[in-house]
């Protein structure tokens, strides 16, 4: 519904925006025990990011994710 979407917290200034607002980035996280034997635990997560408009510029997500569409739009 409009006007009551959740307000979820940007990661990097903490400002409180609604969700459809919000620029979403995943990021890959990788841990790993770093042993080279059979006992070597690895463990791949993909975790959304949520960032405010003006953070998202800031760090260029917002113009490489607007890039990334009209790329998209040109193949099809």
């Amino acid at each position: 519904m409009r006007g009551r979407d959740t307000l979820v917290v940007c990661e990097s200034c903490g400002r409180k925006v609604p969700r459809n607002k919000a620029v979403i980035d995943e990021k890959a996280i990788k841990f790993s025990t770093d042993l080279k034997t059979a006992n070597d635990v690895r463990f791949f997560e993909r975790r959304k990011i949520l960032y405010c408009i003006s953070c998202a510029k800031h760090r260029g997500i917002f113009e490489k994710k607007k890039r990334q569409a009209i790329e998209r739009s040109k193949r099809f």
